[in-house]
């Protein structure tokens, strides 16, 4: 992002309770370093989303970014997919959109649409590229089926879905080494134990994994024929859904 990160400290001091997660205004200001420093391999799946856009990204179509936060996703795709291209962004946070105009607008191109809505209002029409880019987790997990048919149902023939997200195993093993992994990780980028602690807990009512298996599952009963995984980096996984 062009702007300027300020070092999340959001969950650093101790809190007599602890509310759900929220993208407020204070998450917001701090969220480029909260999630690179939460989400192993997300500047990689930034990057390489241009790439996936450029490949799939057909002329004269719309792209959707939903759950856009500050933009990240949209300006990636914008770099590569056909000029004649519009990307809709969309975000129920309205300081998210706030703060995603300052970021899209700021080179004074203007292919790119903003609404500040639940993904679930969001109307998919004539597109090639979705992106979900660690959004479904956060919806209710009964919402989850309608919102992948919609998006299936409004992508052209051979367009994508790129969904990105933190992953439940199985085998129960296996979660533990990949949660330490992931804990690591943070701590490696300065995280204290309080604050994984505090931010765990106020997460947990509100991101709501899923299995590889549950989401596959799930992408082939919303009418994708090809379903990928294309990147992983411990619990966080993205795949590349084909219509």
């Amino acid at each position: 992002m062009s702007k300027q990160s300020i070092h999340d400290e959001v969950y650093a001091k101790p809190r007599n309770m602890i509310v759900d997660f929220a993208f407020d205004d204070t998450v917001v200001k701090v969220f480029p370093d909260m999630i690179r420093r939460s989400v192993p391999g997300y500047t990689e799946i930034i990057t390489l989303l241009g790439l996936l856009a450029e490949q799939y990204g057909q002329s004269g179509s719309r792209c959707y970014d939903l759950g856009c936060s500050l933009g990240a996703a949209t300006l990636s795709m914008r770099q590569r997919i056909p000029a004649d291209c519009t990307i809709v962004a969309v975000d129920n946070s309205q300081s998210m959109i706030d703060s995603c105009a300052e970021h899209v607008f700021d080179d004074g191109k203007a292919n790119v649409e903003l609404y500040c809505q639940n993904i679930q209002d969001t109307d998919i029409t004539d597109a090639s590229v979705v992106v979900l880019n660690f959004t479904l987790q956060f919806i209710e997990p009964d919402e989850r089926l309608s919102i992948l048919q919609k998006i299936a149902a409004g992508l052209r023939p051979g367009g994508v879905l790129v969904l990105s997200e933190k992953l439940n195993f199985t085998d129960a093993q296996e979660q533990q080494v990949q949660d330490d992994l992931q804990l690591a990780f943070k701590r490696a980028n300065g995280y204290s134990d309080l604050e994984i602690s505090q931010k765990r807990s106020a997460l947990e009512k509100v991101l709501i994994p899923d299995s590889f298996e549950q989401q596959q599952q799930r992408l082939h009963e919303a009418g994708f024929s090809q379903v990928y995984q294309w990147f992983q980096a411990f619990n966080f996984v993205s795949i590349l859904a084909i219509k």
